[in-house]
């Protein structure tokens, strides 16, 4: 079981639990602010050196850069479908490095300056990544929707343990002391099963075979002129037909 920890205002939350339920830890960014208790950083190219965590790292902790998520990412399709912001990218790492039973996704909710946040990060105000005008972010709902199908497809459960009101997460809502329960991985992939329509995922992977993007370096941002706006919408579109919505709250 991994728990992967963002940057929204409630990721702090992680600071009263016990981790240890988790065989993973997964801080994105900033996020290694909030416990000590990580396992592994992962962090972007153009992350700030002096952002980064004091050295010497503990030898439980391990920093996940460029070279080891590109070709995680690559495995399942490629930026440019998954979604350019971290959130995706830690996730996708995730599930093809560590091959957990269950991904618990906390603080990743990717909601800015509404009424019911007040800071935009749990160390205050900062750049609202996901929202910035980007062709692979048209839907992050969609996004999420994608990552949740192909975790399925591993027998990973995937879950929110978002306490706020709002979320672009498409993944169930779980309290984290749910779980310790014994069946609960095994529920929760019932849960996906009857949420997912498998018929309308397979339509959505064949139509981004069909349009080929994929840059193997990762750096998508170099190519985008390359890219139809239309038809990634297109296929945003294919996975939001592939879960029930009602069933997802």
């Amino acid at each position: 079981m991994v728990l992967l920890i963002g940057s929204a205002p409630d990721a702090v939350l992680a600071k009263g639990w016990d981790l240890s339920v988790f065989a993973h830890r997964v801080a994105i960014n900033n996020a290694w602010q909030i416990t000590p208790d990580w396992d592994y950083l992962v962090y972007p190219e153009d992350f700030a050196p002096e952002r980064m965590p004091p050295t010497p790292l503990n030898p439980s902790q391990h920093l996940i850069g460029a070279s080891e998520f590109v070709p995680q990412q690559n495995s399942f399709g490629g930026f440019v479908y998954a979604g350019g912001t971290m959130a995706f990218t830690a996730g996708y790492w995730a599930l093809g490095a560590l091959k957990p039973d269950l991904i618990a996704f906390l603080g990743c909710d990717m909601v800015y300056g509404t009424s019911t946040v007040e800071s935009s990060h749990f160390y205050g105000q900062g750049t609202p990544d996901p929202l910035r005008v980007d062709v692979t972010l048209q839907s992050l709902e969609a996004k999420s929707v994608r990552f949740m199908s192909l975790a399925h497809t591993q027998q990973c459960a995937v879950v929110n343990l978002s306490a706020l009101p709002e979320s672009r997460l498409m993944f169930p809502r779980v309290d984290q002391l749910e779980l310790m329960a014994p069946e609960l991985q095994r529920q929760l992939l019932q849960r996906q099963r009857e949420m997912l329509n498998p018929a309308e995922a397979v339509r959505a992977l064949q139509a981004e075979q069909d349009l080929g993007y994929m840059v193997a370096s990762g750096r998508y941002w170099e190519h985008t002129a390359e890219f139809d706006k239309t038809k990634l919408s297109d296929i945003d579109s294919l996975w939001l037909k592939a879960i029930n919505a009602a069933s997802s709250r």
